[in-house]
């Protein structure tokens, strides 16, 4: 399945507006990559398979995770308290699949 079947799938699914959130894409660009008339769309490519994809990444502290969670762990902040929190906030500093070390 490509991201563009992916993209249209969960749009039924969910309806438009969810999908716009879950993105963080506004109404007009999500009118325009359904319809084929947004012009460069890798970054959307990268949402929509971050967001919905199977893509699985290896994180050094918990092993084999979704893309999906590894960007989410990865915007968490810095948690002192809990040690596992800790370890995973520091892994993600110097981790090549963190698009922020990019």
């Amino acid at each position: 399945m490509t991201w563009q079947e992916l993209l249209h799938q969960k749009v039924q699914e969910l309806g438009r507006r969810n999908v716009e959130a879950e993105l963080g894409i506004s109404r007009t660009t999500l009118s325009l990559v359904l319809n084929n008339k947004y012009k460069e769309t890798k970054h959307i490519e990268a949402l929509v398979m971050e967001a919905y994809g199977t893509l699985k990444v290896v994180c050094p502290v918990m092993g084999e995770i979704s893309k999906k969670r590894c960007t989410r762990e990865s915007k968490m902040p810095n948690t002192l308290s809990n040690p596992i929190r800790a370890r995973i906030y520091r892994a993600c500093r110097t981790c090549p699949n963190n698009k922020a070390n990019k």
